[in-house]
C-alpha cells in the first residue's frame, strides 16, 4: 500500500501540541475530510471506536464512518485507522526545543493517489495555523 510521510515544525511546546491533537473533538479542526467527531467513552485510547463525519466518495453528502484508535503513547504518538477507506494514520511528536515541536504524519492506504497523497501535508498545514503558542510576537 502507498505510504506518504510529511513532517513540519510547529511553534509550540510539545505539551501544548499534545493537548490539542489528543482532544478527540479537535480532530475535525485539523484532519482533512473529517467534519465531526463523536468519540466513545474512552476518548483517545487504544481500541476506542469513534464515529466521524465526512464527505462520501461517490456522493458528496456527509457520511458517518468509524475511526479506530490503534495505538497511543501519551505525549509522543498515536495512530488511527479509517477502515471504510482502508487508511491508517500515524502521528508522532518530538520536542525540537522548549518552544518548538516536530510533528510527523504518516498516511498509508490503498486509495492514496492524487489528493490522498497530500493528506499529511494538509493536516500539518492546519495544525501549524492552529497551534502557534510559542510564536514570537
Amino acid at each position: 500500500m502507498p505510504r506518504y510521510v510529511a513532517e513540519r515544525e510547529l511553534l509550540a511546546p510539545i505539551d501544548d501540541v499534545w493537548r490539542f491533537v489528543s482532544e478527540p473533538y479537535h480532530l475535525s479542526d485539523w484532519w482533512p475530510g473529517i467534519s465531526g467527531v463523536e468519540p466513545d467513552r474512552r476518548g483517545l485510547a487504544a481500541g476506542a471506536r469513534w464515529k466521524v463525519q465526512g464527505p462520501g466518495f461517490i456522493r458528496k453528502q456527509e457520511t458517518a464512518r468509524v475511526l479506530l484508535v490503534r495505538e497511543v503513547v501519551t505525549g509522543q504518538r498515536f495512530s488511527f485507522e479509517l477502515p471504510a477507506i482502508r487508511t491508517v494514520v500515524e502521528v508522532e511528536l518530538r520536542a525540537a526545543d522548549a518552544n518548538r515541536t516536530r510533528v510527523t504524519v504518516a498516511v498509508e492506504g490503498r486509495f492514496l493517489f492524487g489528493p490522498g497523497s497530500t493528506l499529511g501535508k494538509q493536516a500539518l498545514a492546519r495544525l501549524y495555523d492552529l497551534v502557534q503558542t510559542g510564536a514570537e510576537p
